[in-house]
């Protein structure tokens, strides 16, 4: 037998299926705890920032989901926009995004606005 000495690419391990992007004052107590319950109940890891433990640093832990996941569900309402927190995480996702060469997949979810509302200013 002849043996064979291909390399094989390894690809990082995710530990999350889906990461939701949110303004917590917007969405969390509704929408957003619906959304995460019905993703979980389909068995799909689904990270939502609840899940950090007090005394983590917590945007540490907020990049660290970020790069372990695959498909981002960002969460557009009314204020978004005016959460640097929000704001921040999606630079992030996008940069992931970027790196991971359009195997993550994003997704906007339009929540009580129109798509073609202004955001910011």
């Amino acid at each position: 037998m002849a043996s064979s000495s291909r390399a094989t690419a390894t690809v990082p391990l995710k530990k999350h299926d889906v990461f939701i992007n949110f303004r917590g004052d917007n969405t969390r107590a509704g929408f957003t705890s619906h959304l995460y319950e019905a993703l979980c109940r389909t068995s799909f890891q689904t990270y939502i920032d609840y899940k950090i433990q007090k005394g983590n640093d917590v945007w540490e832990e907020l990049v660290k989901a970020i790069k372990q996941s695959t498909l981002f569900l960002v969460v557009f309402s009314d204020d978004y926009a005016s959460s640097t927190w929000c704001l921040n995480e999606l630079v992030e996702i996008m940069e992931c995004h970027k790196i991971e060469q359009n195997n993550a997949i994003v997704i906007p979810v339009f929540y009580q606005i129109e798509p073609s509302t202004k955001l910011w200013s």
